[in-house]
């Protein structure tokens, strides 16, 4: 048995298996790299895989933006992600077309036709608004939600 419920504007969700310290280094793997010393980005195609620390990230592009300035030492400040987006740590995962993660602020949008699992519960919107550190998120948008009462 389930109990399904519907909301129109946002809901509060509690990501224990998302927090997180996004301080660890970043490992990136992907089919192929260009890097635009330009702009001082770099972008990520094909089965591109990212971890830091338990939490795990794959999508089918990345575009890796740098920290820039005077103090900045080369450290990435964020990362673009699209294509079939896939956020895990834990025993939680978030699916979505399109996620930016904030590096600094510990921060991760998850935009469009996001799904998140929390074991046999699972919720829907149109954005999942994540904070690592704190391990809290929001889904606003059209949210739906399908919560295992553990009936028959």
């Amino acid at each position: 048995m389930f109990a399904a419920s519907q909301a129109l504007a946002q809901a509060q969700v509690a990501f224990g298996g998302l927090k997180h310290d996004s301080t660890l280094p970043v490992e990136i793997s992907a089919d192929q790299l260009t890097v635009d010393q330009a702009d001082g980005t770099a972008i990520f195609n094909g089965n591109v895989k990212i971890g830091q620390g338990d939490m795990r990230l794959s999508a089918a592009k990345v575009r890796v933006e740098y920290a820039t300035g005077e103090n900045s030492t080369g450290e990435i400040s964020k990362l673009f992600a699209t294509g079939g987006v896939t956020l895990v740590n834990g025993s939680e995962a978030a699916e979505a077309r399109e996620a930016v993660y904030t590096i600094e602020s510990g921060v991760v949008v998850m935009t469009g036709n996001v799904i998140l699992t929390q074991g046999q519960n699972a919720l829907s919107s149109d954005t999942l608004i994540v904070n690592l550190a704190a391990g809290t998120g929001t889904m606003e948008g059209r949210v739906k939600s399908i919560i295992q009462t553990g009936g028959n």
